[in-house]
């Protein structure tokens, strides 16, 4: 069987030599380069035509992220960020996911050389996925047509969302997303307008980049957008995200839904993870839930997704020519949860159009 073959791209000699070894160990994965610096990745791309990349965010002579754009738009092909675990790693990371990087490792501030090597599974999971996912070319805005000499600039189109109208205040929408998946999470939630009921969301992510993750789909959303905090009311019109290296589920009390957020063991190796939100929302909101299954890797959530739907639960799962991986998608399907396959695209469409039909209807809870 032929290996993945990867270009490891770094500006620290010793991460480079740590990552080498780490790939080199697989027996299905071989480094056959390591470059210091983009200008000199661009040539080793060019000559070795490699299967992965993975790509330190911050490098001398080219930013990484200017590397990665370039990279995306002219040769588009599978790389893994290494990401600094910082507030600012955690918000270049985020515009590397947009730009079409597949995955990213967080190594950590201090105790690089050891923090690379108990991450050592990780990386070679992460470029394993990578090998096999479905790439994007990413296309640069177009640039604005050029205004005749002292006209006013025009503005900005909005995006215009339309209202769904009224509606019951027990609906939930639940969203479970991994490789791939903050893009596809992004793609649902700027479709939905203010109006629309809450929101609460597993993407699998390490702590750290959560809180940023939620800042930035608020900033782009007619919904409000943040980081779940434990015990606080689940509200319509806001969407909640699992913290990174946190369970989250919702409960009820009284009259109200709440966010429960939670320390515990790894289900199906995450934390967060889909199992632990969909199985709540079978227990918890019945018929009332609608569930999403996004891009990702492994089966986390699958099992859960079905007894959603037996509990009553309307679910949508991407299909596969719009996913990164489409594995925790296809295990949902395989179990029965799905009620809709569909495009990325036409999830929250159709979506707002089953709301809508629905709209002010509220089915008791088992």
């Amino acid at each position: 069987m032929a290996k993945t073959t990867v270009v490891v791209v770094d500006d620290s000699a010793l991460v480079r030599s740590i990552l080498t070894e780490i790939i080199n160990r697989q027996p299905d994965m071989v480094c056959i380069g390591a470059a210091a610096d983009p200008l000199l990745a661009r040539e080793m791309i060019r000559n070795l035509n490699p299967d992965v990349i993975t790509l330190d965010v911050e490098m001398p002579k080219m930013d990484g992220l200017d590397f990665l754009s370039r990279l995306m738009r002219l040769r588009p092909m599978p790389v893994v960020m290494v990401s600094t675990l910082t507030e600012r790693g955690a918000e270049v990371t985020l515009k590397a996911l947009e730009l079409g990087a597949i995955d990213f490792v967080a190594k950590p501030k201090i105790g690089v050389a050891d923090g690379i090597r108990l991450l050592a599974d990780d990386i070679t999971d992460k470029i394993r996925i990578a090998s096999k996912a479905h790439i994007r070319r990413h296309v640069a805005p177009a640039p604005a047509a050029a205004a005749a000499p002292g006209a006013p600039a025009a503005p900005a189109r909005p995006v215009t969302v339309s209202s769904i109208g009224r509606m019951s205040t027990e609906k939930i929408i639940f969203i479970g997303a991994s490789t791939g998946g903050t893009e596809a999470t992004k793609d649902v939630l700027v479709n939905l307008p203010a109006d629309c009921p809450a929101v609460v969301i597993t993407q699998h992510m390490p702590p750290g980049f959560t809180k940023s993750y939620a800042a930035r789909l608020d900033g782009l959303c007619k919904i409000r957008v943040k980081e779940a905090s434990d015990g606080e009311r689940i509200l319509p019109g806001h969407g909640y995200i699992a913290p990174g290296g946190f369970h989250l589920s919702v409960e009820r009390s009284g009259a109200n839904y709440i966010a429960r957020v939670q320390d515990g063991e790894p289900v199906n190796r995450h934390k967060p993870s889909v199992e632990v939100l969909f199985h709540s929302a079978a227990r918890v909101v019945g018929p009332n839930a609608l569930g999403i299954m996004l891009t990702g890797m492994g089966a986390d959530g699958a099992k859960a997704m079905k007894v959603m739907k037996d509990a009553g639960s309307y679910n949508y799962c991407q299909d596969e020519n719009t996913c990164v991986v489409f594995g925790m998608p296809r295990e949902a399907i395989a179990a029965g949860a799905a009620d809709e396959v569909l495009p990325l695209q036409q999830i929250a469409p159709k979506l707002i159009e089953r709301l809508r039909s629905t709209s002010g209807m509220s089915l008791n809870r088992v």
